[in-house]
């Protein structure tokens, strides 16, 4: 009787096992209360929205020059302001979401985004067109990421590669229809309707989103972050991407670093990222956490992002302007020999989402990265003066099927070993980086094409020389041809006229051929580095993941 429990002693120990671990407990178990598969079709629609306004208005600025009495230089602004708005906003979207939730800043975007777009609609002249640009890229620039992070949190880790391939369907398709639909809008209706027609599409997605998105219990929204903003971090932000989006869209016609206005906005780059870089890292409360690039593998996704992303949108931005400038498509046409691309994601998509549950995300990113160095070479081969729209449409199909394996894999692996709490800060850094890299290598190609095509010109005037047997028989072959047209004093004229012609066409062909077999050299290299990839598949132990 004497070693029986006093009554005291009973309730001194249920409270502490009831009470040790029901956070954790409620993390693991929480599922989101609708379909997570509609959740994921609903983000999507407002991502969608937003990555297709990044490239929708690049063909319509002709025609808003025009007729809001600018030079087209002045109009190109137009894209220069949205997307250093949008790369300003991009990694901001964690801190953002501890403010006031991931669900209201999602709808805050959504808003800002809509509400801007219509008053781009109307803008009057150009400069207010241009503020209207900058609050529409700061509302899309919060979207991409937390639609990515949503998703992450809603799907089970090894079903996330499936719903990844939605979001990469947006990613991938967006800016290859955005010229052709802007074409098409511009030349049937008004450049006013590309902006327009974003209103329907952000009323249903606020509605979508406020009635089936909400937050898991590990978000909590905290309002009085507001009062210890970073405010230093956020100009240093500012400052570095605002130089670096302006130094690359305004880098060629301004003769890169020969003109002192590119080599001060390099210097705001520079600058400002080292002393945003310097000052993040020490702040316990930051606006982007890079302390996350201690994880080794999440920092060796984030550096395949970025030359991934800077491929794709190279290879968006390459074909269309090879066959527009050589071919003499139309914008339409040319978007039009994208569409097959297209229908290829639609239906590749899925099945690299379903193969990230069955393979390593090395496996899938080493067969992605093969599939780039195979198809850069192709590119290079069947890009010629004489291609055909078959061979175009073709060629596109081509090249989309290794970027859902790239793309998927490695968005599905910087999540692996993550803690849950920083899904929101990794949503927005691999979106980032991912918008980095297309911006830098858009740039690059776009030179290095002018570039080899002016080497390749002067190599072959060495050619047009009267020892040049072959020369002397063209030219005395068009002269005759143009003297019997035209009269026999202008025949020579228009020979060597033609002549030029052609050479500088031979010339600048010359140059996308040189550039394609250059990302295939550079594919190769990504090879090597996807080897530094966890093993680990999502929903798996992370093994190696981390770094201390």
């Amino acid at each position: 009787m004497s070693s029986k429990p006093t009554p005291s002693a009973a309730p001194t120990s249920a409270p502490e096992k009831t009470v040790v671990n029901p956070s954790p407990d409620l993390h693991a178990h929480w599922k989101p209360r609708v379909n997570p598969w509609l959740i994921a079709m609903t983000v999507a629609l407002a991502a969608f929205m937003e990555v297709l306004d990044t490239s929708i208005a690049n063909v319509a600025l002709p025609h808003i020059a025009g007729s809001l009495a600018a030079s087209t230089d002045q109009g190109t602004w137009v894209l220069t302001s949205y997307l250093v708005s949008n790369a300003i906003v991009l990694p901001l979207g964690g801190w953002a979401s501890s403010l006031m939730g991931r669900r209201n800043f999602f709808v805050f975007c959504i808003t800002i985004f809509t509400i801007a777009s219509f008053l781009c609609g109307i803008a009057p002249s150009l400069p207010l067109l241009i503020v209207f640009r900058v609050i529409q890229g700061a509302g899309g620039g919060g979207m991409q990421p937390m639609a990515q992070a949503i998703m992450a949190d809603s799907f089970e880790p090894h079903k996330r590669g499936q719903a990844f391939a939605l979001y990469g369907l947006v990613a991938v398709l967006a800016p290859s229809i955005g010229p052709t639909l802007g074409g098409w809008i511009t030349d049937n209706f008004s450049w006013r309707w590309i902006f327009f027609i974003n209103i329907p599409v952000g009323i249903l997605a606020y509605i979508l989103v406020s009635r089936l998105i909400e937050d898991p219990p590990w978000i909590k929204a905290d309002p009085s972050r507001l009062r210890n903003m970073d405010y230093l971090g956020l100009a240093f932000l500012t400052i570095s991407m605002g130089g670096l989006q302006i130094m690359l869209d305004k880098g060629e016609e301004n003769d890169w670093f020969s003109s002192g206005f590119i080599r001060f906005f390099a210097f705001l780059f520079i600058g400002g990222l080292v002393a945003l870089v310097l000052w993040e890292w020490r702040q316990k409360d930051p606006l982007i956490n890079l302390k996350l690039f201690r994880f080794r593998n999440f920092a060796i996704c984030c550096f395949l992002m970025m030359l991934v992303g800077g491929v794709l949108n190279a290879n968006t931005v390459l074909q269309p302007q090879f066959m527009q400038e050589l071919l003499g498509y139309n914008a339409t046409t040319a978007g039009l020999a994208l569409t097959a691309g297209g229908i290829t994601l639609v239906f590749v998509m899925p099945f690299a989402g379903y193969a990230t549950g069955k393979f390593s995300a090395r496996t899938l990113t080493l067969i992605g990265f093969t599939l780039l160095v195979l198809t850069f070479r192709y590119a290079a081969d069947v890009t010629n003066l004489q291609m055909t729209f078959a061979q175009a449409s073709w060629l596109r199909v081509i090249q989309m099927l290794p970027l859902p394996f790239c793309f998927i894999s490695i968005t599905n692996a910087a999540y692996v070993g993550m803690p849950k709490e920083e899904s929101n800060q990794v949503a927005g850094l691999i979106n980032f980086v991912r918008n980095l890299g297309g911006s830098i290598l858009i740039a690059i190609t776009n030179a290095q094409v002018t570039s080899r095509a002016m080497w390749h010109q002067a190599h072959l005037q060495n050619s047009m020389q009267s020892s040049s047997i072959a020369f002397e028989q063209q030219k005395q072959m068009l002269t005759g041809f143009f003297s019997g047209h035209f009269g026999g004093g202008n025949g020579s004229g228009m020979a060597l006229a033609s002549i030029y012609n052609q050479l500088n066409m031979q010339a600048q062909m010359q140059g996308y051929q040189d550039v394609y077999m250059e990302l295939s050299w550079m594919s190769i290299g990504l090879i090597v580095l996807a080897f530094l990839l966890s093993k680990s598949r999502p929903g798996k132990p992370a093994g190696d993941v981390a770094v201390h």
